[in-house]
């Protein structure tokens, strides 16, 4: 399977999101987050659609199973390619946000996917504050394997647990990756982050990566860097 770029669209409006996609030719997938979506709402979907990009909403829902359930059905609606929810919220609340997704889905059903563990999380914090004593990587298989028995499409992970949840879920089962780096760059608020190649290594079925390609004097030529070094 080879692994794909997802890039992050972390701006505050829509008018640098805009900006930033209008430098690329050719369709990209993008990440479009909290921050985006609730200052522009829909609107913002409709906008990167009609450029041609695929969209991975990332709002990563987690309540009770109904309103999952209903929240998924609106965001289905949108057309919109992978959605997310927390894998925290149980394989209830889980197998409510795909019934939501099939109910609301306009053609097909986006993929959903769940967030295992943040990579801003660290093993100190998942001890200290969480008070889960299990070890990150088989706390994050375990968070994949409900996901994947809830019937989901795959999990938001960190590169660090690409290998266990295979092992735990199948290699088709996906994984997205944030915390990607280019060898050099700035980790700033990620915790376990890696390079593209060494995501690729451990398979991971999409890399998640925003300020390297976002901030760079040359966003195109970064994001096909990071191409060329995923081949």
């Amino acid at each position: 399977m080879n692994t794909e770029i997802i890039v992050a669209l972390d701006f505050p409006s829509r008018k640098e999101a805009v900006a930033f996609l209008d430098r690329f030719q050719q369709p990209v997938y993008v990440k479009i987050g909290m921050e985006l979506f609730y200052k522009e709402g829909p609107d913002i979907i409709n906008i990167v659609k009609e450029r041609g990009h695929k969209i991975f909403l990332d709002l990563k829902l987690h309540d009770i199973p109904n309103t999952v359930k209903s929240a998924m059905r609106n965001l289905a609606s949108l057309g919109v390619d992978i959605v997310n929810v927390h894998a925290a919220g149980g394989k209830k609340m889980m197998a409510a946000a795909i019934e939501g997704l099939e109910e609301g889905k306009i053609d097909k059903r986006p993929l959903c996917i769940a967030v295992t563990q943040l990579t801003s999380t660290s093993p100190e914090m998942l001890k200290d504050e969480l008070l889960i004593e299990t070890e990150l990587a088989k706390t994050a298989a375990h968070y994949a394997l409900m996901a994947k028995e809830a019937g989901l499409d795959g999990v938001v992970c960190s590169v660090h647990e690409v290998r266990k949840i295979s092992e735990a879920c199948g290699e088709d089962f996906l994984k997205i990756t944030p915390g990607i780096r280019p060898a050099g760059s700035a980790k700033n608020d990620q915790v376990r982050v890696a390079t593209p190649s060494f995501a690729r290594e451990q398979g991971s079925s999409f890399i998640v990566v925003g300020r390297p390609i976002t901030q760079a004097g040359d966003p195109v030529k970064a994001y096909e860097e990071i191409a060329k070094e995923l081949l």
